[in-house]
């Protein structure tokens, strides 16, 4: 609406296995923004305001469903990361791999326990792996609803924290 270019925005990241797959999202920034691998953040002049709305509201993740539809991806599940923050991370968290044993989700432990968006040091990182495998070793359809119960509650309470 604001700025010239396709609505969803496609990108490889690290899957199953580590297997790269594209993740759909609604584009945010302007269609120039895309040339560093880091998220931006909110207040980044990057971001359109269309954008900024749909980030704050998680809604730019929507076309992840099509991911679920397509068998890419889970509703819940580790975040996909981009192939070189995966091998950067690697190095950070010795036990990083173990997130690839499972399909990436669209929302997950990590998320809804507040760490969601930018990485700003690496505790962030080392925690997210923490609760990623914490999931993955404990994962079942009662935690599974319960991570999605909170990610609604998030989203509806407009907690940064939604997904």
């Amino acid at each position: 609406i604001e700025s010239q270019g396709p609505v969803i925005f496609k990108q490889h990241r690290e899957g199953l296995h580590g297997r790269p797959f594209i993740c759909y999202k609604f584009r945010s920034m302007y269609s120039n923004s895309f040339t560093d691998n880091r998220s931006a953040d909110s207040n980044d002049e990057k971001i359109t305001k269309v954008g900024a709305f749909l980030r704050r509201n998680s809604l730019d993740e929507l076309p992840q469903f099509l991911n679920v539809l397509y068998g890419s991806m889970s509703v819940v599940g580790p975040r996909p990361h981009l192939k070189k923050l995966a091998q950067e991370y690697q190095k950070e968290v010795g036990n990083y791999t173990h997130r690839h044993d499972v399909k990436p989700g669209i929302t997950g432990l990590a998320q809804v326990s507040g760490y969601r968006g930018k990485i700003r040091k690496k505790a962030d990182i080392k925690n997210r792996i923490r609760l990623d495998i914490f999931y993955i070793k404990k994962r079942s359809l009662v935690l599974d609803i319960s991570i999605i119960i909170k990610t609604i509650y998030n989203l509806f309470k407009g907690d940064e924290n939604a997904c």
